[in-house]
């Protein structure tokens, strides 16, 4: 099984987003601005922690991320049946959020989480919906 951390930036009400591009999964699409597979011997947040410096060019601190959805779902042509999403939020990082990897990310940007592009990433718009209920 394979398990996937996200971590969704929040500052107010908006969330920060990256355009895929070049990834060779859902390219085209908005997704959360850091995420990525943990690796084996890394736990979850270590994952998001390492993502959001790899990907964003910021620093988390374990005390100020916190899971808000772990969620399983079915995804046969990424190479696993079963994906684990462990979804993280945070509120305060150290550093300005910038593209790290170009050759992956085609924008970033903040969105206002009532006004989400049409485009996102189909199993992260429920989650990020869900902040409209908190």
């Amino acid at each position: 099984m394979l398990t996937i951390s996200y971590v969704v930036f929040v500052d107010g009400n908006k969330v920060l987003l990256q355009l895929r591009e070049g990834t060779g999964f859902m390219d085209g699409y908005w997704s959360i601005a850091a995420a990525g597979h943990v690796e084996p011997d890394e736990g979850s947040m270590d994952a998001v922690i390492r993502e959001a410096r790899e990907e964003l060019g910021v620093e988390l601190r374990p005390a100020d991320v916190h899971l808000f959805i772990s969620a399983l779902r079915q995804e046969p042509f990424i190479g696993a049946n079963e994906v684990v999403d462990d979804f993280y939020l945070t509120t305060c990082w150290s550093g300005t959020p910038q593209i790290m990897e170009p050759d992956r990310t085609a924008d970033l940007r903040w969105f206002d989480i009532s006004h989400l592009p049409q485009n996102v990433v189909p199993h992260e718009r429920p989650v990020l919906l869900e902040l409209l209920q908190d």
